[in-house]
């Protein structure tokens, strides 16, 4: 799967969640919400690799697959909220990072 592919279906799936917000809650999440539950499954994946590398205690390993593809999807979300293109923030840093390392 590209990179374009992953924004639009994440983009998708992120406004039927706004629908989710506005029946429960009244209003959608900001960006800066969006972006506090992004920090938030980051650490769960970082919990989740200490576990699946024996250094921390947990049942759940069997989630860090999908903890580690909720976190692109906050990524490809928070680029989008931003207005910016997830796949050329990806290619801009990969390429300035290899620039910099040669």
């Amino acid at each position: 799967m590209d990179l374009n592919e992953v924004s639009e279906r994440s983009v998708a799936i992120r406004v039927a969640y706004h629908a989710l917000e506005r029946e429960y809650h009244g209003s959608e999440w900001s960006i800066e919400e969006d972006a506090l539950a992004f920090l938030t499954d980051a650490s769960l994946a970082g919990r989740l690799t200490m576990s699946h590398e024996g250094r921390w205690p947990s049942d759940s390993e069997d989630k860090l697959p999908a903890k580690i593809g909720e976190c692109v999807w906050w990524l490809a979300v928070l680029a989008d909220r931003m207005g910016l293109d997830f796949s050329d923030c990806v290619t801009k840093f990969l390429e300035d990072t290899e620039q910099a390392l040669k």
